[in-house]
């Protein structure tokens, strides 16, 4: 299914969960961007087809009125309890694989369309309730720009290239991982002519696909072997940090706390040097202040100029 069907469906499907009431014909074709710019007769054909796709997918759709005055004009909605799946039960891997695939999901692709459809909503003055979103609230986060297309590029086994610390590499994908709170890639480095990782988040510029797909077969190599030179190292070092209430979770998970007060509170945390922990501690951003070792604080601090940087050259 293309994207742009995708987006329609999934912009039809919030629209009719989060209405209160039934939604007439006329009211969504405004509420569903995927059906401006259609003529009467085309946007007809295409709504009748729209609700069809989603009732051979499992979505209830509901016919009906609100109003006993205009009881032949129909509307539609969607009832949380006839769409919302029965209780399921999983292992605690499944469940993993599952709540990364949502949080990516949300981030990488759909999010957009989701919340585009949710204002669109707003805007017509219905009021939805949010809560019914549950159903369709997947929680992941790849925010990373060269996600998608890294992606896109591993489901067609296409070589992509991208500059990686300044150089520019031709790569052909082999794995997406999430480790140590980042997402990873594992491939084939033609420019290097062994197999590499690559943190995504220092991907500069543009993921862009050369070549024809299916051009390479994916490795057999077991997916731990892949990733083999991300084993977290042992903590060496222990820092003092500022960390304010209820912010930064993947920090204070990790540390002990020392000091706790209303606003902020202090955590020892101890980290492997030369690792990630400066990445880790500028996620904070402004909810995070190193109070020691202060090479530390230097390093997070010319994290942060780096970042103002790039922003300020980015048209």
């Amino acid at each position: 299914m293309e994207r742009r069907t995708s987006e329609r469906l999934v912009n039809l499907t919030v629209a009719l969960l989060t209405a209160r009431t039934f939604t007439s014909k006329d009211r969504l074709r405004d509420l569903v961007e995927g059906y401006h710019g259609l003529n009467t007769e085309n946007f007809d054909r295409q709504f009748e087809r729209d609700k069809d796709t989603l009732r051979s997918l499992g979505v209830p759709i509901e016919t009906g009125t609100d109003d006993r005055y205009f009881a032949d004009e129909p509307g539609y909605r969607i009832r949380r309890n006839d769409f919302e799946l029965p209780p399921l039960s999983f292992t605690p891997a499944e469940v993993a694989v599952l709540v990364t695939a949502a949080q990516v999901w949300q981030q990488a692709s759909m999010a957009e369309s989701t919340t585009h459809a949710l204002t669109k909503v707003w805007a017509s003055g219905v009021e939805p309730d949010i809560d019914r979103l549950g159903a369709l609230r997947p929680h992941i986060s790849a925010k990373e720009s060269a996600w998608q297309p890294l992606w896109d590029a591993l489901q067609a086994r296409q070589i992509v290239t991208f500059t990686y610390h300044d150089v520019a590499r031709r790569v052909a994908p082999f794995m997406l991982a999430y480790r140590h709170g980042a997402w990873y890639l594992a491939g084939f480095d033609d420019t290097r002519g062994a197999p590499r990782l690559f943190k995504l988040g220092r991907i500069r510029g543009d993921v862009t696909p050369t070549g024809q797909p299916g051009a390479y077969e994916l490795p057999d190599t077991p997916a731990d072997e892949l990733l083999a030179g991300l084993e977290e190292a042992q903590p060496d070092s222990t820092a003092l940090l500022e960390v304010r209430s209820g912010r930064a979770p993947w920090l204070t998970r990790r540390g002990e706390p020392v000091d706790q007060g209303q606003e902020w509170g202090r955590w020892k945390l101890p980290y492997a040097s030369g690792g990630a922990v400066v990445d880790d501690i500028a996620m904070g951003g402004a909810d995070v202040r190193v109070i020691e070792p202060p090479e530390l604080a230097l390093a997070v601090a010319a994290h942060h100029r780096a970042l103002l940087d790039r922003l300020e050259a980015t048209p």
